[in-house]
């Protein structure tokens, strides 16, 4: 005999309901006091990432990249990470954004970035990033992120900052917790947003438990690459002048041109005085930094040397050493399929150490 309808819509119901309860994978379980991946090993844990807007200039070659592959074999964990989420602070074309995120990967893999030996993966690929961005931005004031310099310095020039811009020093330091990083190389200007993660970590630990090291500034012992057009500003990607700033993908011929016409002065001998040479002391870093000598022995190269021939000395050393990465970026780009490959593999592997420490996280905080 059928059952009453009403009986039957009770059944069905009760079954959506099942279907439909919040399942609680994300809280399986504690991973207090548990061996795990995610544990940075005895040697420490590197994290550190670089926006897809284009590619690389030698500023960022000299003072992060070159950096980053020697850090690769000094520490047993480390974590490069193409930070596409930051990058949407400012409007992005999407096409243009994907193809960017593609060209930095390669001009990772060129500069010598071994994805064997670290973790080379796109940042919006690991939605953690976002999960532990808010729950930290939660225990961030207003008035911590107004002071950082960054903040004063964007806004101002875009007259008003968007919500992404003033909290984005908070998902820095989510992107840094989240891997329970111990060290993170940085530059000068970024070393108040590494106190910021310091400062999170401290607070979290004192409201939840232990659960995040602070993080440890590397700094970087180059000298900041400037502009060959305003030698007062560091080279940028952003600046409007073309010759100001050598690419990584620069052909012999732009580099010759750009360092022809960089600024110098009106004195012919070399030295090396940023204060009142700045022009001149640039190519001098450059020529240093490229040649892997010391400033000291560059300047002793350069005697003799009015700034015309030394510029043409400063040339040879840059093309040298970027002929082989622009050759090799060249050479990665017609192989799309293996470089998203490489970041699918990546981003695999940064789940794999993200998830349980987020894990742990929304255990503390209470939502299960």
């Amino acid at each position: 005999m059928a059952l009453p309808v009403r009986t039957n819509l009770r059944h069905v119901f009760r079954f959506i309901h099942q279907l439909n309860a919040p399942k609680r994978y994300m809280c399986a379980a504690s991973t207090e006091n548990k061996p795990s991946a995610a544990e940075p090993p005895g040697g420490g844990r590197v994290f550190s990432g670089i926006q897809p807007t284009g590619v690389p200039h030698l500023g960022n070659y000299l003072g992060a990249l070159e950096n980053w592959v020697s850090l690769q074999n000094q520490y047993p964990s480390v974590l490069y990470s193409i930070v596409d989420l930051h990058s949407i602070t400012q409007s992005q074309d999407p096409a243009q954004l994907r193809n960017n995120i593609v060209d930095m990967a390669a001009s990772l893999l060129a500069c010598g970035i071994d994805p064997e030996r670290a973790i080379l993966f796109q940042q919006s690929q690991v939605s953690e990033h976002a999960e532990l961005s808010w729950i930290l931005g939660c225990l961030t004031s207003m008035p911590r992120l107004r002071h950082l310099p960054q903040w004063k310095m964007k806004s101002k020039q875009k007259n008003e900052g968007s919500v992404g811009l003033y909290t984005y020093p908070v998902l820095q330091a989510a992107d840094i917790l989240l891997y329970k990083s111990t060290h993170v190389p940085v530059g000068e200007d970024q070393v108040q947003h590494l106190e910021l993660a310091q400062d999170l970590a401290r607070i979290f630990n004192n409201r939840y438990g232990d659960l995040f090291p602070e993080p440890r500034a590397l700094m970087s012992s180059t000298r900041k690459v400037k502009s060959l057009r305003d030698p007062s500003a560091k080279m940028s990607k952003s600046d409007p002048n073309a010759m100001a700033t050598i690419t990584i993908t620069d052909s012999p011929d732009d580099i010759a041109l750009k360092i022809r016409r960089a600024v110098t002065d009106f004195t012919s001998e070399v030295t090396y005085d940023p204060e009142t040479r700045p022009g001149v002391s640039n190519l001098v870093t450059i020529h240093a930094a490229m040649a892997t000598i010391s400033v000291e022995d560059a300047v002793s190269q350069a005697r003799g040397l009015d700034t015309g021939v030394y510029k043409k000395l400063v040339t040879e050393a840059v093309i040298q050493r970027l002929t082989p990465i622009r050759e090799e970026i060249e050479r990665l780009r017609a192989d799309r399929a293996h470089l998203e490959g490489v970041l699918a593999r990546g981003t695999q592997r940064a789940r794999e150490l993200a998830a349980p420490v987020l894990r742990e996280v929304r255990q503390r905080v209470g939502f299960c």
